[in-house]
């Protein structure tokens, strides 16, 4: 008996049915994918569709920069890292708050604003303001992520354009103040009633008295002058020479009466002082005999000082005469003097780089003390109406300053601007590109900046036909930069074949300019 067991015939098998739903579901995704991407426009050979499957390197750093290759970054040197892009969206491209895109919606391209919920997606004219627009194209932001970015805004306003500037000075005479006494003879000095630099004067008083043989002869001569008799010939005139002379000699009336009274001349006469002040110099002691034109004495008036400030160059054209001026000085805190702008010295210091502003001030009591330092402060008003924007919204590059402008449903436009003269109150003038009432980003500007390069780079990698190529260069032509070679041209550069000198472009010498063509 044989014991191995028969082999079963078994019919022929089923197919399985769960293989064949699973191969059906694939099937169906597959052709509803298809359909939904001719519904979109998109191809298979179109950047979009090949862009998912491509990963893009950009730096922390430097966000600007994108490559479809790992490297280093070519600016600070670090490694770039690749660009985190969700599957089956274009996150990477939109706006971190974006929302995707409803079915049947077509996405929009990169750099474009995304359209805000709920709102559809119109085309329209571009405004006046938007037709300025060229540091890039509209970004969107949703409220959150706008929050998180700790974004502000300002409205551009008008106003006067007030600048003050702040300076040093120091205290000096008033040049039409000071005077010299000087004797107009020669003598001995044989009194001094001012005897000590620094001791007030007042006009009239006597300073010192002096011995001089000419002033005695002019004293008799003038005492022979008045014993004439009235009624002779000439006599008025003679008395008249007599008495001018000694005026002329520093002699006061006061004196030439004692003299006339006495009826004979005087040993020594009195020099007083031409006017209020101070001392301020003395070279005179008694016994010491004097030249005429020797100074003696220098007197200073303290009642009007001057304030000698240094203006910086490029702070010159904020400084007019007439200008009020604010001093204040270390040795008196918490007093102010007020004075204006009298004149502008026309120099310029060639080792300080400034030029020299004259202040007059009132000097009540005598505390504007000359040789003192001082604070000077000079506000000018550059502009009565100027359009005025903060600092903080401006972001500087160099070549371009650029402010991002904030429109409706979270857009913002960067806009570039002409600067004018910044104000006190951390404001700047705006020449062109803004209008009043605008709004625009005071902070968080810099987070917009570098959203708004990252796109405008990614969408340069993923449509290279839209990076518009650099226009060729005009040919350069090279001369001889010795003026008696001017006629030497050539195509590149070179030597010159008359005096062998390296060959320049024409357009940097005046005489390798072609000349203009005449009607």
């Amino acid at each position: 008996m044989n014991s191995d067991p028969m082999p079963l015939q078994s019919p022929s098998p089923a197919p399985p049915l769960i293989p064949l739903l699973l191969l059906s579901a694939v099937l169906a995704a597959g052709t509803a994918g298809f359909l939904a991407g001719c519904g979109r426009g998109e191809t298979a050979g179109s950047p979009r569709s090949a862009a998912p499957g491509k990963t893009l390197y950009t730096c922390g750093m430097d966000p600007q920069v994108i490559q479809d290759h790992p490297g280093n970054c070519p600016i600070c040197g670090m490694k770039l890292t690749p660009i985190k892009r969700p599957l089956g969206s274009d996150a990477a491209i939109r706006g971190s708050g974006e929302r995707p895109n409803a079915p049947g919606q077509p996405a929009p391209p990169p750099g474009e604003a995304h359209p805000s919920p709920g709102t559809a997606h119109e085309d329209r004219e571009p405004g006046p303001a938007e037709e300025m627009d060229g540091a890039g194209a509209t970004i969107a932001v949703d409220p959150v992520t706008s929050q998180n970015m700790g974004i502000r805004t300002a409205l551009v306003t008008r106003g006067p354009l007030r600048r003050t500037i702040r300076t040093v000075g120091t205290v000096d005479y008033d040049e039409t103040s000071l005077a010299e006494v000087t004797p107009r003879v020669s003598g001995w000095v044989e009194k001094l009633y001012v005897n000590m630099t620094g001791q007030p004067v007042r006009r009239g008083e006597p300073l010192f008295e002096i011995y001089s043989p000419e002033l005695y002869s002019a004293q008799r001569e003038y005492l022979l002058a008045r014993e004439q008799p009235a009624d002779a010939p000439g006599a008025d005139s003679l008395r008249h020479s007599a008495r001018t002379r000694l005026r002329l000699l520093d002699i006061s009336d006061e004196q030439i009466d004692e003299i006339e009274r006495a009826g004979e001349p005087r040993k020594t006469l009195r020099l007083v002082a031409p006017r209020d002040g101070f001392v301020i110099e003395k070279a005179v002691v008694e016994g010491q005999r004097v030249a005429p034109g020797e100074r003696l004495y220098r007197l200073a008036d303290l009642a009007r000082v001057w304030v000698l400030a240094q203006i910086y160059e490029q702070d010159l054209g904020c400084i007019q005469p007439g200008q009020e001026a604010l001093v204040t000085l270390s040795s008196l805190p918490g007093r102010e003097f007020r004075g204006r702008v009298s004149y502008l010295y026309p120099g310029v210091d060639e080792k300080t780089r400034t030029a020299q502003v004259r202040l007059e001030l009132p000097n009540p009591g005598g505390l504007l003390k000359p040789g003192m330092f001082a604070t000077v402060q000079i506000v000018s008003e550059l502009e009565p109406d100027a359009l005025r924007i903060p600092n903080m919204a401006i972001l500087r590059s160099g070549t371009q300053n650029t402010v991002f402008v904030a429109r409706d449903g979270g857009r913002f436009t960067p806009r570039t601007v002409t600067l004018g003269a910044a104000a006190d109150d951390d404001t700047c003038q705006v020449l062109s590109g803004l209008s009043e009432g605008e709004r625009i980003v005071t902070s968080g500007q810099f987070l917009l900046d570098s959203e708004s390069q990252l796109r405008e780079a990614i969408q340069k990698m993923l449509e290279p036909g839209a990076i518009t190529p650099p226009a060729p260069a005009d040919p350069v032509e090279y001369t001889c930069p010795m003026e008696e070679d001017a006629e030497v041209r050539k195509p590149g550069p070179g030597q010159c074949p008359k005096c062998g000198m390296n060959l320049v472009p024409a357009h940097t010498v005046p005489h390798g300019r072609r000349p203009e063509p005449q009607p």
